[in-house]
């Protein structure tokens, strides 16, 4: 497919929205209604994760704030349609993490120390989640200033944030940064960072189609690499390919395990990445009880397990939407879990509500 011919397929996708509410400029809009089950699970999430003031707080890391965190918080207030929490997330955000002149967000926060935010390159992530956040609560609450707040970061990330492959062809990758991960050996990439649905819609809406076009090339990668072996949490792009990244994790870990997930959400049932995944969970499955958390690269021997059931709802939710069949086993939410696995099993149950209704827990 060239790349005018995916533009185009692109935009009809959007304008055809499968289970959404189209909302401005065709982008569209998914929220749960206030008496849905699951806002007893969101209540939850916030009176374990938010603070008064809109600060998303990742405890075991020392109390700090993440532009992941406030990301990710700002799409959970959308998909729940909780205004109130909403505009508390951006307020905190904008008033904390949106120091640069790119309009891209400072990566972290560091409370009670003298200088909170000491390192001001952003993280990609916490950017496109951002951004496409306010898309959706744009159009839920007839809000201009955050679409336009959208279309900024959205610009930012095809201009500061894609390296194209060493290779010297057209494809295009979203860096983890704007700067510290490319050079002359190749482009150090992190996986879990490509959300190819926020990527396509930001993109769209932003007017930047580099973007959405580094979406599907960022999903062949990973599927190239499932094809063969496990998704590594990073990695190093070179003219002959993907390799260990010095000094950063090549094992399948805390990282990778949010590919599934990602991919869920995007609507997909059926890529290598899923399979990979639900292959290794399943052999895993016959030796522990506990959910793996990081299996070791090359062998594929488990490394980490956790009780936690945020990563138990990442298993079953894809197990599920790979089986093709009703019921699956995603845990409730639970509250007495940390920040990270408490927000991606919140997050896997939205993604479960939105595109797979078979998928009720059982």
């Amino acid at each position: 497919m060239n790349r005018r011919t995916f533009m185009t397929a692109l935009t009809v996708s959007l304008a055809a929205g499968g289970p959404f509410r189209a909302g401005a400029q065709g982008a569209p809009v998914f929220s749960l209604s206030p008496e849905h089950p699951l806002q007893e699970a969101w209540q939850a999430w916030k009176r374990l994760c938010l603070n008064e003031e809109g600060r998303v707080i990742d405890a075991p890391q020392s109390g700090a704030s993440h532009s992941e965190g406030q990301g990710y918080g700002l799409r959970l207030a959308a998909a729940f349609g909780d205004e109130e929490a909403f505009r508390r997330i951006f307020a905190w955000t904008e008033g904390n993490l949106a120091l640069r002149e790119d309009g891209l967000l400072s990566w972290r926060y560091l409370p009670e120390t003298g200088d909170p935010v000491p390192d001001q390159n952003n993280a990609s992530d916490g950017d496109l989640f951002y951004a496409w956040a306010l898309i959706q609560g744009g159009i839920l609450w007839n809000e201009p200033g955050f679409h336009e707040r959208a279309r900024i970061i959205g610009r930012a990330l095809e201009q500061g944030c894609l390296a194209g492959h060493p290779d010297g062809s057209e494809r295009r990758y979203l860096l983890p940064a704007a700067y510290g991960f490319a050079s002359e050996e190749g482009v150090t990439l992190n996986p879990s960072y490509f959300m190819p649905r926020a990527m396509r819609e930001v993109g769209m809406f932003a007017e930047a189609p580099a973007l959405a076009l580094a979406a599907r090339d960022g999903l062949e990668l990973m599927n190239a690499i499932a094809g063969a072996a496990l998704l590594p949490d990073w990695l190093r792009l070179t003219p002959e390919g993907p390799a260990d990244a010095p000094g950063l994790s090549a094992n399948c870990g805390y990282d990778a395990l949010r590919i599934p997930l990602y991919l869920c959400w995007s609507g997909m049932n059926a890529t290598p990445a899923q399979a990979r995944f639900r292959e290794i969970h399943r052999r895993a499955a016959r030796v522990s009880r506990d959910t793996p958390t990081v299996f070791e690269e090359g062998t594929g021997q488990v490394r980490e397990t956790s009780d936690q059931p945020g990563y138990r709802a990442l298993v079953a939710l894809n197990d599920c939407v790979m089986a093709g069949t009703a019921g699956a086993t995603l845990p409730d939410f639970d509250a007495e879990q940390p920040y990270f696995p408490a927000t991606l099993h919140l997050m896997a149950l939205v993604a479960q509500a939105e595109f797979f209704p078979k998928c009720l827990p059982i």
